[in-house]
């Protein structure tokens, strides 16, 4: 039962039910029907969370800065421009992370990591079956017509979702060799996935996370093994950067992207003058987007950018535009010490076949997307699971 209801949770926050019902020029943001569709989640995550109290506090205790994350966005609500608002969504995001925490705090890296891989298999397949069976809602029709969206809206969203996909199921695979014939199979589909959704910055994110999981898999051969790849991976890394700076039109036009980032630049412009405003307290946790005022930020930003956005495109200037530096700092605290943990872990756990490959996607696309400290998503759920699984091994659960 306690392995159905983690995949359930999963599986509700990865919002990969919503398109293929409602459609995908549907309002779910503004949707009562969709908002308590949550709520079979939540009570889901309360259940875990009775059913293992213990390793469940235990586990919070470990990760203080994310308690700290969470008491910032309830204290927005005194300067929030819309406290109704950032109230419902505080309770989405409090069941979100719990989500997250309990289990972590229940099961073993293997279990876990199957749990996690159960999940993407799942959508991985649905997806499949809607590209080719009914194309009219597995392809997009207008814009890139032809490019595999699967269960979600746009390609970006399928080719996002696989990417992470084939890190864990990959992983799943290591830590479970018994079944590694099935996990691997499903890597495989996910990488076919994000090859059809015709994503390349999707396909140069997958390309990173097995890169990540052939480094574990080196530096766990032995010592002098483990310092050649750690060299090796740090002067990468560097080439990588300097690549990116001396030739960022060249990469690029490797991506398909033009020099805004398909408006991007755009949006950051606009959402930094905004931040500048009211840099110290933001203007509370997730109300900026939905304002209907007239007069607010999303006017502004609007108005700069030449069309309406839905989000910051940057999870670093989203925490600041919503929470001011206090929640800007605490997210970059948990961040690296979440990051500082996976590091750490390549030298002492198998574990870090899951963690690393995902945390590296995961911080690749925070860059571009603001889902960081987000409510009733399947992302932030797994990066606040693997966070308080690093601080809370197995052998400490033992």
């Amino acid at each position: 039962m306690a392995y159905g209801l983690s995949v359930f949770m999963l599986l509700i926050f990865s919002q990969g039910w919503i398109m293929p019902i409602f459609g995908a020029t549907f309002d779910a943001a503004a949707s009562g029907i969709v908002r308590n569709a949550y709520l079979p989640a939540y009570a889901a995550a309360i259940l875990l969370m009775a059913m293992n109290l213990g390793e469940v506090v235990k586990g919070t205790l470990r990760q203080p800065f994310l308690v700290l994350i969470m008491m910032v966005v309830a204290a927005s609500m005194l300067w929030s421009l819309a406290p109704d608002a950032t109230l419902r969504r505080m309770i989405a995001l409090y069941a979100t992370t719990l989500g997250g925490i309990v289990i972590a705090a229940r099961y073993r890296w293997a279990t876990l990591a199957e749990i996690i891989g159960a999940s993407f298999l799942i959508l991985a397949v649905v997806s499949f079956l809607l590209a080719v069976g009914v194309p009219s809602i597995g392809k997009m029709q207008t814009l890139f017509p032809g490019a595999w969206r699967g269960v979600w809206v746009e390609k970006n969203g399928l080719g996002g979702m696989m990417a992470m996909g084939f890190g864990v199921c990959a992983a799943a695979g290591l830590l479970n060799p018994r079944r590694s014939w099935l996990w691997y199979g499903a890597a495989i589909l996910t990488l076919f996935l994000v090859i059809m959704s015709t994503s390349k910055t999707s396909l140069v994110s997958l390309v990173l996370g097995a890169g990540g999981l052939a480094f574990i898999w080196i530096v766990r051969r032995g010592a002098a093994s483990a310092v050649a790849a750690t060299w090796a991976a740090v002067v990468g890394a560097l080439l990588f950067a300097a690549f990116l700076v001396v030739a960022s039109d060249v990469f690029l036009g490797l991506l398909g992207k033009d020099a805004t980032l398909t408006g991007r630049t755009k949006i950051w412009a606009a959402v930094w003058r905004q931040i500048e405003e009211r840099p110290w307290t933001g203007y509370g946790y997730s109300a900026v987007w939905d304002d209907k005022s007239g007069w607010g930020p999303l006017s502004w930003i609007t108005k700069e950018a030449g069309f309406k956005a839905s989000h910051a495109h940057n999870a670093w200037l989203e925490q600041w535009l919503g929470m001011g530096y206090a929640g800007l700092i605490a997210w970059g605290l948990f961040y690296l010490q979440t990051m500082g943990a996976a590091i750490v872990s390549v030298f002492r756990e198998k574990g870090a076949y899951l963690a690393l490959p995902f945390l590296i996607i995961y911080s690749l696309t925070t860059l571009t997307e603001s889902f960081a400290v987000s409510y009733n998503d399947m992302r932030w759920m797994i990066f606040v699971a693997l966070a308080v699984k690093l601080a809370l091994p197995d052998r400490d659960q033992e």
